[in-house]
């Protein structure tokens, strides 16, 4: 080997690369908020994601659509981090013998995204991907592993279930809004 090949070889990530992760970042972060509700989480996984993706770059930089390929690996890494997080709730509740209530959201969004990360995995995952990112169905199924029938029939029954858990949510508050209101 040479010095010049030395040289090239620690140059760093080809330009393109570097384009890629700017252009997509963001982007991909917001998606693993959505799946995890976690800030950190989801920087720390779309780094994981991003390093993947250097890691093998010249394979990744010839597929037709490099960021639907991202977004994949990052799918599949906020499903392995729920796993993870669910099983350490289970150890940590069996530990203590009894279970934490979560805090309430008062941010309209936050309720939306928190519902959402209640349904089935792929429910989820398609509803992000749909209306976080604007994705069509095609590309959501590329990027979730399955059908586009199996991406719609996913979409369909998420917002079914999030319409019903959001609709009692509004009914039980302005329950509450009538009865503190009546008792005055």
């Amino acid at each position: 080997m040479n010095r010049d090949d030395l040289e090239v070889d620690l140059a760093g990530p080809p330009r393109a690369f570097d384009d890629f992760y700017r252009s997509e970042y963001q982007s991909v972060v917001g998606l693993a908020y959505v799946l995890t509700g976690s800030r950190t989480a989801a920087e720390e996984l779309s780094q994981d994601a991003f390093t993947a993706a250097y890691q093998k770059w010249g394979r990744v930089s010839t597929l037709d659509k490099p960021e639907a390929w991202i977004r994949r690996v990052l799918v599949n890494r906020c499903r392995s981090w729920g796993r993870r997080k669910s099983a350490e709730f289970r150890a940590m509740t069996r530990f203590r013998g009894r279970r934490q209530p979560l805090a309430e959201m008062p941010n309209s969004d936050e309720e939306f995204w928190a519902t959402m990360r209640t349904l089935p995995t792929r429910q989820g995952q398609a509803i992000a991907l749909h209306y976080l990112e604007d994705r069509p169905i095609d590309e959501i199924a590329e990027i979730i592993g399955c059908a586009p029938s199996t991406v719609t029939t996913h979409l369909h029954r998420g917002r079914q279930s999030m319409a019903a858990s959001l609709n009692a949510t509004t009914t039980n508050n302005a329950e509450g809004t009538n009865n503190a209101e009546g008792t005055k």
